[in-house]
């Protein structure tokens, strides 16, 4: 690892991980501090979960550099 001076974080989802129970997931996270991310087009405002039409499940949260990370629930 190195430090990057002037770092700035991409604007989208750099990494995500598929989960089996995306709400028993994003609460695990919640539970240790992490802050899901409550964008304004996410229908479960509490644990910031975005629901696709397709059915597929979404939460994302930062890294501490602000790095955009995700779970995501397929339906």
């Amino acid at each position: 690892m190195t430090k990057i001076p002037n770092f700035k974080p991409l604007q989208g989802t750099i990494l995500g991980w598929e989960v089996d129970d995306i709400k028993s997931a994003a609460t695990w996270l919640r539970e240790r501090g992490v802050n899901l991310e409550k964008y304004p087009f996410v229908q479960d405002r509490e644990l910031g979960i975005w629901t696709a039409p397709n059915g597929d499940k979404v939460a994302w949260f930062k890294d501490p550099d602000g790095n955009i990370l995700s779970v995501t629930q397929h339906d």
